[in-house]
C-alpha cells in the first residue's frame, strides 16, 4: 500500500468517450463530456483543459443537451440511472467541491478492476453523507477505465423530495442485497458504507473509530456475485461538521436518525450548515478476491464473519496510517 499512486483532483485529465445510444429506434450521438478536471496549482485555466473547444461549440453542445432533455430523447436504466445527466450536470456540480473546496487526493484508484463487477466498501462519517458523493466523484473522475460508482443508499434518501429523484438519476439505489447483486452481476462498480447511520451520526469524540459493520451482508452479496471487495478509507470527512451533541427529541419529532449539534449549527442558521473546508484523502486498497469460493460459501456465517472482519480491519488500519501521515486537518 506504500506505493499507492496519489492523484489529486484535477491532475491527468482524460478524454471522455463518445457513445451512441438508440433513442426511439434511431442512433443519437451523445455530446462528449467536456473535460473540466482542473484544480491543481500547476494546471492551466479551465477553458484550456477542454481541448480547445470554442465558445460556439460548447454552446451548441449545451443546446443539443437541452433539446434531448426537453424531448425525452435520453435513456435511463431500470434503476433510474441517467448517465448523460450524471456526466454533464451532476458531476460538473461535484467537481469544484472536490477540487477546490475539499482538495481531495485520490490514491490507489487503479485497484478497482478495469472491467466486471466489484464492491467498494468504505467508512462513513461527517454528519451529512458528503463522503459518499466525493467517493462517487473520485471514481468517476480518476479511474483509468472511465468507470462509474453505483452507491447503495439508506431508505431515508428515497423518501426525501428532490433528493430521491436526484439520487436515482445519479445511479444510487436502495441498500438491499437484491439490488446490489443485480448490479454486480451486470458488471457495475457498487459502493457500500456498512456503518450506515451509526458511522455518519457518531459524536466527534469517536472520529475515525469504525462502528459495527452490520451482519456482513455485503460480503455475502459479493460472494454470490463472485465480485472482488475493494476496501476504501476516507480521511477528512469527520471534521466537516464536528458533532458535539444530538437533539434526540427533535430528531424523533422530525423522523430523523439524529439531529446534529455542531459548534456552528443551528446557532448560526444557514451559515452554520456550511461544511468546514477540510483536506481529504480517499485511498482504495488492494481488492480481496471472492471468486475462488464455492457457491455455498455465501451461506457460511463463519466465512462471512472472517471476511467482514478482514475488510473492517484493513479500512481501520489504513485510516490510522493516513492520520499519522496527515500534517493538518485543513492544509
Amino acid at each position: 500500500m506504500a506505493d499507492a499512486k496519489v492523484i489529486p483532483f484535477g491532475e491527468e485529465p482524460r478524454a471522455r468517450r463518445t457513445a451512441r445510444r438508440p433513442v426511439n429506434g434511431t442512433a443519437v450521438p451523445l455530446t462528449p463530456v467536456p473535460e473540466a478536471r482542473t484544480g491543481g496549482p500547476s494546471r492551466p485555466a479551465q477553458p484550456a483543459a477542454r481541448g480547445g473547444r470554442s465558445l460556439d461549440d460548447r454552446l451548441a453542445g449545451g443546446l443539443r443537451f437541452l433539446r434531448r432533455r426537453l424531448t425525452g430523447e435520453y435513456e435511463v436504466d431500470d434503476f433510474g440511472y441517467d448517465e448523460e445527466l450524471t456526466d454533464q450536470v451532476l458531476m460538473s456540480l461535484l467537481r469544484p467541491l472536490a477540487e477546490k473546496y475539499f482538495r481531495v487526493d485520490v490514491r490507489g484508484v487503479e485497484n478497482i478492476p478495469a472491467d466486471g463487477g466489484a464492491l467498494v466498501v468504505a467508512n462513513h462519517s461527517g454528519t451529512l453523507p458528503l463522503d459518499g458523493l466525493m467517493l462517487q466523484a473520485a471514481v468517476h473522475e480518476h479511474h483509468p477505465a472511465d468507470r462509474h460508482l453505483r452507491l447503495l443508499a439508506a431508505d431515508l434518501v428515497f423518501v426525501l423530495p428532490v433528493v430521491s429523484a436526484l439520487a436515482r438519476k445519479a445511479g444510487h439505489t436502495l441498500a438491499c442485497a437484491e439490488d446490489a447483486q443485480r448490479l454486480l452481476e451486470r458488471g457495475e462498480i457498487v459502493g457500500v458504507m456498512p456503518e450506515g447511520f451509526k458511522g455518519i451520526g457518531k459524536p466527534f469524540a469517536d472520529r475515525y473509530k469504525l462502528q459495527r459493520f452490520g451482519r456482513g451482508g455485503f460480503v455475502s452479496t459479493a460472494l454470490r456475485a463472485g465480485a472482488p471487495i475493494v476496501p476504501c478509507s476516507i480521511v477528512g470527512a469527520e471534521e466537516i461538521y464536528p458533532m458535539i451533541g444530538n437533539a434526540r427529541t427533535l430528531a424523533r419529532v422530525l423522523g430523523l436518525p439524529y439531529f446534529p449539534l455542531t459548534p456552528t449549527f443551528p446557532w448560526l442558521g444557514p451559515v452554520g450548515a456550511l461544511p468546514l473546508p477540510t483536506k481529504w484523502t480517499i485511498q482504495f486498497g488492494e481488492p480481496i478476491a471472492t471468486d475462488g469460493y464455492p457457491p455455498e460459501a455465501a451461506d457460511d456465517p463463519m466465512l462471512m464473519f472472517n471476511l467482514t472482519d478482514q475488510v473492517r480491519e484493513t479500512i481501520q488500519h489504513t485510516l490510522y496510517k493516513l492520520l499519522v501521515q496527515r500534517r493538518s486537518v485543513f492544509f
